[in-house]
């Protein structure tokens, strides 16, 4: 292998192209045990201001047994790419020479040069293949060449952007991707662009102090607390308040190229749910098996409520009178923590994430509102 090293780099025969203006991309061969002597993996967590950290998610113990006990067998094929962000300390060295007549001209021949640095302090962080580098560093055929893709980009919202990317069309836990997704202002997928509102609000929202779900939301840069519900419900239903014409929140949504007032969704937001947090004291903030309140089918039924609610108090004199009287009415129809909905025939348990669950009582206590507001 045309691999050089010492204490301080790593030197290796590389090709260089250029697929995005002024980010260089590199392909390389390196024995499989080294790419965690080169590069971190950059696990996604909060530091105590709640700035999100990384983007990889957690080692997965089976997955990287699995992988270990495959290159362990010995003469093995391993041509899964391993795809690493780059910093700008690496420096690219273009071999001279001449080129074969009919060559196609799409990268350049030389070596590459890799700092050795401590761990959290590497110039390279593992975009794609974090399982597959840890069972690499493991094995036993720790010098088998393993291919790289590595592009240069020192800021962590590009290496986001790329995560997000490189995982899409892979399992990769959507919570992972909705948490990210605010942190990212790069170009993306339309079903990724759409998901940015709601991410963003549901972090606010988590953070806050004075909002109603401040430290429920469950996300997976938290491990010390004790969350209950999940990120995509409320992404969920905020999206469906987002929707024209009537949704609650597309008012704020900003015209051709105007930003979106996303203080005014974030206030209406706080008001319409502190005050069902109010109304159904005993059901919020306590897990999902024991108030369906809390659970995604519960979030996403309240928030198809709120744009008939919001619709109607943003007409009114009095918005959070308004607000209260709505959900005053539905209350005593309401089984969040026991007994019977008994119109639909459902113990307040058998309510489930799916969407005849979730159409037809978003149906009945929108009814029972409507009914209830036409006799004031």
């Amino acid at each position: 292998m045309n691999l050089f090293s010492d204490q301080d780099r790593l030197v290796i025969r590389a090709l260089k192209t250029e697929q995005m203006k002024d980010i260089d991309t590199y392909a390389f061969f390196v024995p499989g045990s080294q790419i965690v002597e080169i590069a971190d993996i950059s696990r996604v967590a909060r530091d105590k201001s709640d700035k999100l950290k990384g983007f990889q998610r957690k080692e997965i113990k089976n997955h990287v047994k699995s992988i270990v006990d495959y290159l362990d067998q010995g003469n093995i094929l391993f041509p899964n790419a391993i795809i690493l962000a780059l910093g700008r300390e690496v420096e690219f060295k273009q071999s001279r020479g001449p080129a074969p007549e009919g060559l196609t001209n799409v990268a350049s021949m030389g070596t590459l040069h890799i700092p050795r640095r401590m761990e959290g302090e590497r110039v390279a962080w593992i975009v794609d293949g974090q399982q597959r580098s840890m069972a690499l560093s493991k094995a036993k055929n720790s010098q088998i060449p393993v291919p790289v893709v590595a592009f240069v980009a020192s800021d962590l919202e590009t290496q986001r952007s790329q995560f997000i990317l490189v995982n899409k069309a892979r399992p990769l836990p959507s919570a992972l991707i909705n948490e990210l997704l605010p942190e990212v202002n790069t170009l993306l997928p339309s079903d990724l662009t759409v998901k940015i509102i709601p991410a963003e609000l549901t972090n606010l929202l988590n953070k806050d102090p004075n909002s109603p779900f401040h430290k429920l939301i469950i996300r997976p840069s938290d491990d010390n607390r004790d969350p209950v519900i999940t990120q995509s419900a409320l992404i969920e239903a905020f999206k469906q308040n987002l929707r024209p014409p009537l949704g609650a929140l597309n008012q704020f949504k900003g015209l051709g190229n105007a930003p979106s007032d996303m203080d005014g969704m974030y206030k209406s937001i706080i008001v319409y749910w502190s005050k069902v947090k109010e109304t159904f004291p005993e059901a919020w903030g306590i897990p999902s098996t024991k108030s369906r309140l809390m659970h995604s089918a519960g979030i996403r039924v309240m928030g198809e409520l709120m744009d008939q609610v919001m619709l109607r108090a943003d007409g009114s004199v009095d918005p959070v009178g308004e607000i209260k009287k709505s959900l005053d009415r539905i209350k005593p129809h309401c089984r969040w923590t026991e007994g019977t909905w008994e119109e639909l025939g459902w113990n307040w348990n058998d309510v489930q994430s799916i969407g005849p669950h979730i159409g037809r009582l978003s149906n009945y206590l929108l009814q029972i509102d409507r009914q209830g507001s036409r006799q004031h």
